[in-house]
């Protein structure tokens, strides 16, 4: 009988988890030597473009395209944006595109006018999409705010942070992608 709490405990704790993980798909397989980096997915079910009209991953090719996944009430998206917006500011004329995916967290991020007043508070003037229903997120594999996918001139998926930090990291794998690396 004493052990009925624990299990009540563990099993709450299961539920909790589960309900933290907004309809995301196991981890994508990382690439190998094998089995090349994957190839970028269009933007899916993304009820309105700010400061863009919609964009297609196939007319992007040619460039590199940085994909930042991120929600305005995240404090850690907050702490990337500065990064973000430098790297559009630095590199666009060289042909880096920037697109924001905003993934709400809360019921209250799904609205349109927040999201843009965010926008606009923040200071973003690249692509920003809405994916209220999660299906770019599902569609990269993604689980993580704030998380950034780079995607050389061909439409492979060569890079991927998540959280904050190793900005000069990620900025050197821009460059080393803009001067036609990989």
């Amino acid at each position: 009988m004493k052990k009925l709490p624990a299990i009540v405990t563990l099993l709450g704790a299961c539920v909790f988890a589960a309900a933290c993980s907004p309809l995301a798909p196991e981890d994508p397989v990382p690439p190998t030597h094998a089995s090349p980096s994957p190839l970028a997915p269009e933007f899916a079910g993304i009820e309105h473009w700010i400061n863009s009209p919609a964009l297609k991953m196939g007319e992007l090719r040619g460039k590199v395209v940085l994909v930042e996944f991120w929600t305005y009430s995240c404090i850690n998206c907050a702490r990337v944006a500065p990064h973000v917006k430098q790297w559009h500011e630095r590199y666009r004329d060289q042909g880096l595109v920037v697109v924001g995916v905003h993934t709400p967290e809360y019921g209250y991020e799904k609205q349109l006018g927040n999201v843009q007043d965010a926008v606009k508070q923040f200071g973003i003037r690249y692509p920003v999409a809405m994916d209220n229903g999660y299906a770019t997120w599902n569609a990269y594999g993604n689980r993580f705010w704030p998380a950034l996918y780079l995607i050389d001139q061909e439409g492979w998926i060569v890079y991927q942070h998540l959280g904050e930090g190793e900005y000069a990291q990620t900025e050197a794998k821009i460059r080393s992608l803009l001067m036609g690396g990989r």
